[in-house]
């Protein structure tokens, strides 16, 4: 199957076109192994396993700390670890495993993680995003990765079709990085559509809603969870409370909110806000125009959801916010035209294939319109196709994350932070061969890449 390639219609007035030939005037940084754009699960992975292969590997981050959704969109959770069921009496059953778990076991041993929490008819764990940024460090540190934090990517270095390179900005001023190989690990496909690859927004230019996260805490935690129950979903009684304060003037968009425990005393994370455009409209936040109308109205939202929480909810009364995500957390924006992209129907038959990198028994959880909807993979996964990485455009580049060639709905599983980890793992693995044989990323061999992936503690 083939995806069509969609631009949204609203980002006409900005230009992709940053493509410099191989003889460029700009002056050269370095020249290096791989590149890898993006310090999120993705990158992270991908850069740690590479350099303790002995690559030579250059990590490019726009911000100053790693994590990507999971940090600065305070995403806060490891969301595809554990298989859904509605066997009540069932607890969490692991699946996902590699450098998922690895991270995960890295957070635990600092004391930056929960245990398992319900979240409906599965689990997840949420993680403290200073000992998230700690750990990533500590990665890099140890395997040897040269880390740019504050710079972004600009512009690409091509010869045809093949990726050489990537510019770089930064306060400093501009310069370029030579390379082998890329992994765009931005989440946004920032390098594969500068280079002219193809891409595509979602249905039809129609994307998931971005979230504003927040943090509360000097809350009664007995308190609050003795009222809100067990599950990490709000029940029907505190969703009636929420339409009755939101019919009586209040900023409250979302009725059916997620709260979850943190590592920390005292304190919970809030998933609560709905964040569109004027009339409804869709926010891509590739626009920078809809990225601030989102974080504008998400931070307006947060206050508005708060006062809630302290007048309403046990526990709660003198609760107070502790921060916001340092940006509003993106779901969704560009997908890549891959070589084989995840349907839909892959991820509700729990299709599993001899390509297969990387397990998902996260449901189809799609926040498209005015409330959530949530379809479950009971007792089951799927498993990710290799070829959904692999643009079907261009030499020397694959992805990792969200950026993946998936459908709408397919992507709405596939997009969560166990998964990323193992996405940039496979990405590793996968350059890693394509450097030793020569081999496109296309043509590398798939089972040799599982075997190796599965060596390396991937459940496959």
């Amino acid at each position: 199957m083939t995806l069509p390639t969609h631009t949204s219609p609203h980002l006409d007035r900005w230009t992709l076109d940053a493509v410099y030939p191989p003889d460029h005037s700009i002056p050269v940084l370095t020249t290096t192994d791989v590149v890898v754009v993006g310090a999120g699960a993705a990158g992270t992975a991908a850069a740690t396993v590479l350099a303790e292969e002995g690559l030579s590997v250059v990590l490019v981050e726009r911000y100053g700390f790693a994590g990507g959704a999971a940090v600065a969109g305070m995403s806060g959770t490891i969301c595809g670890l554990y298989l859904a069921t509605d066997d009540e009496r069932s607890g969490p059953h692991q699946v996902v495993f590699g450098f998922a778990e690895r991270f995960r076991a890295e957070l635990e041993s600092r004391g930056g993680v929960t245990a398992p929490q319900r979240y409906g008819k599965t689990w997840t764990v949420a993680h403290d995003p200073a000992v998230w940024r700690d750990s990533a460090d500590t990665f890099f540190t140890a395997a040897g990765v040269r880390v740019l934090y504050h710079t972004a990517v600009v512009g690409v270095v091509m010869e045809g079709d093949a990726y050489r390179g990537v510019i770089l900005e930064s306060n400093a001023g501009r310069v370029a990085v030579h390379c082998q190989r890329v992994i765009d690990a931005s989440g946004d496909g920032a390098v594969v559509s500068r280079g002219g690859a193809g891409y595509f927004f979602g249905d039809n230019g129609r994307i998931q809603n971005p979230t504003m996260f927040f943090r509360l805490a000097n809350v009664d935690t007995d308190a609050f969870w003795d009222h809100f129950g067990p599950d990490t979903i709000c029940h029907g009684e505190l969703s009636a409370a929420i339409i009755a304060e939101r019919e009586r003037g209040a900023d409250l968009p979302r009725e059916k909110i997620w709260v979850f425990r943190t590592p920390r005393p005292g304190e919970l994370m809030v998933n609560a806000t709905r964040l569109t455009g004027p009339l409804g409209r869709v926010l891509n936040v590739i626009d920078p125009e809809d990225f601030t109308i989102a974080e504008i109205d998400g931070r307006r939202q947060v206050r508005a959801y708060a006062h809630f929480f302290r007048e309403q909810v046990p526990g709660c009364g003198a609760a107070y916010v502790v921060d916001t995500g340092v940006e509003v957390g993106i779901r969704q924006t560009r997908s890549i035209a891959a070589v084989r992209p995840l349907t839909n129907d892959m991820v509700v038959s729990c299709e599993k294939s001899g390509d297969g990198i990387a397990r998902s028994p996260w449901p189809i959880e799609l926040h498209d319109g005015t409330r959530p909807k949530l379809h479950w993979l009971l007792d089951d996964y799927y498993e990710v196709p290799y070829g959904a990485l692999v643009p079907t455009m261009g030499e020397n580049i694959i992805v990792a994350g969200r950026c993946l060639g998936a459908e709408h709905e397919a992507l709405a599983s596939a997009r969560v932070t166990a998964q990323c980890f193992e996405y940039g793992h496979t990405a590793a693995r996968a350059t890693v061969m394509s450097l030793q044989t020569s081999t496109a990323y296309r043509d590398v061999d798939v089972d040799q890449l599982r075997r190796t992936m599965i060596e390396h503690g991937s459940a496959l």
